[in-house]
């Protein structure tokens, strides 16, 4: 598939953009608490949130082809192809005024990740990485209720099988840049966010810098 990749090589080496908005990658695995943890820092640091996965069952409702092959990959507990979910990262980032996002459950592989920086000519500020043991997130998948098709067990255990193998690796890559921040997310939601805080409290002042 590395057509987007292989046109973008010629782009991002040709011509520095104007200025790119700052990215924040979140990660962990599925239940870690991710997306409640977005919801505060959009509210408490000004930060627009585009979740990889809210933006993939968006496009499944909406009833397209490309929908269409993302609920069976999605159901097989494979990954969507990289150009897919950049395509969709790109439109909403276009279309939003605010310069400061926060990505959530992308990149989960190191070929989303290098795909992610040569299409869009974006590397992250950071990457806030949710640590959290396998069975609490079991625990709160399954708790959850909210009527998720890819929320079985079968499937839960999947996820976090592809997870494992696939997003350590960008985590590891990240890590060796400096670049990640971890978060001990198996605590109460209002500890976690204390910690958060803690990691976004003295980038808020450097984003305008």
């Amino acid at each position: 598939m590395g057509s987007i990749v292989d046109a973008s090589n010629k782009e991002v080496n040709g011509t520095a953009s104007e200025k790119r908005p700052a990215v924040i990658f979140v990660l962990g695995g599925p239940g870690s608490g991710k997306g409640t943890q977005c919801a505060y820092i959009v509210e408490h640091f000004g930060y627009t949130h585009l979740s990889a996965g809210d933006l993939l069952r968006a496009e499944i409702k909406s009833g397209s082809e490309n929908g269409t092959m993302i609920q069976n990959m999605i159901k097989e507990g494979k990954i969507v192809p990289s150009e897919v979910t950049i395509k969709l990262l790109q439109k909403a980032i276009q279309e939003n005024g605010n310069d400061k996002f926060l990505i959530d459950g992308f990149p989960r592989n190191e070929e989303n990740r290098a795909a992610f920086e040569k299409v869009t000519g974006i590397e992250p500020k950071f990457v806030l990485f949710f640590e959290c043991p396998e069975e609490e997130m079991e625990r709160r998948l399954l708790g959850r209720n909210q009527g998720r098709e890819d929320d079985n067990i079968e499937t839960i255990r999947k996820r976090f099988k592809v997870f494992l193998e696939s997003s350590l690796p960008v985590i590891q890559y990240y890590e060796a840049k400096g670049k990640v921040r971890k978060i001990h997310a198996a605590k109460p939601i209002e500890d976690v966010f204390q910690e958060v805080k803690a990691v976004f409290s003295p980038e808020a002042e450097k984003v305008e810098a």
